[in-house]
């Protein structure tokens, strides 16, 4: 009967670290989404409050943005009047084969009916 107890408390035992370690995955996993979450909303705080600071006080958005140049491209059309020259030939795609069997049906149909019917 020694032995039957013992074990049953051995079992017990890795029954209860078992339980511990998973407990303590699962305490790991929601820090984790905790923080995660945080760490998201402080970022959408700071986006907030860098797009509705007062006239007065400058960020460093809007440091940035002043760097920015201020040159925008522009095309014209003598930018697109030079030829292109491919190195290969172009790709030229073919219809799909069930519309080219498509047409052989309907040009056979055109044709005389050779089919004998009683």
């Amino acid at each position: 009967m020694g032995k039957v107890r013992s074990n049953k408390r051995v079992r017990d035992q890795e029954i209860q670290e078992e339980e511990d370690e998973e407990e303590q995955k699962v305490e790991r996993f929601f820090a984790l989404i905790r923080s995660f979450r945080d760490a998201c909303d402080r970022r959408r705080l700071e986006i907030n409050e860098s797009s509705y600071s007062p006239p007065g006080k400058r960020t460093k958005l809007m440091d940035v943005q002043e760097k920015k140049s201020g040159w925008v491209p522009k095309f014209e059309m003598v930018d697109f009047e030079e030829e292109i020259k491919f190195t290969r030939p172009l790709i030229q795609l073919l219809p799909p084969r069930y519309k080219q069997e498509e047409k052989k049906k309907e040009d056979g149909e055109g044709t005389l009916d050779l089919k004998l019917t009683l």
